[in-house]
């Protein structure tokens, strides 16, 4: 399972080997003062908006990768069916994360300081 952890002023998202290698992605690691608003959502598969470029995505399974869509680039790693913590970010190379951690409430808790 992803692993999504907050500490020393910085958020760190760790995929598993298959999960870099099928989302065609690396692991993040981010300022807290990039991050403009974050919330939890009951569902990350339905939450995901946009169009895959690139990434893996199959009906009824998880969805990891780039999308695209509305003007914006998300790193997407989500499974169906699980919560999911996503972000809006600043000055980074992604102006979104979605992230599937069964931690999402409490994660967009500890950030909601960082809000600006």
């Amino acid at each position: 399972m992803t692993q999504v952890s907050l500490s020393n002023g910085r958020l760190t998202v760790r995929l598993r080997t298959w999960e870099r290698v099928a989302g065609l992605l690396g692991d993040l690691d981010l300022p807290l003062t990039s991050v403009e608003s974050a919330d939890a959502v009951v569902d990350g598969t339905r939450a995901l908006t946009g169009v895959r470029a690139p990434g893996l995505a199959w009906p009824g399974g998880p969805r990891i990768g780039t999308w695209r869509g509305g003007g914006a680039r998300r790193w997407v790693a989500v499974r169906p069916h699980q919560p999911a913590l996503r972000l809006r970010l600043r000055g980074e190379r992604y102006d979104e994360v979605l992230v599937s951690t069964p931690d999402a409430a409490r994660l967009a808790d500890e950030l909601a300081p960082q809000r600006r």
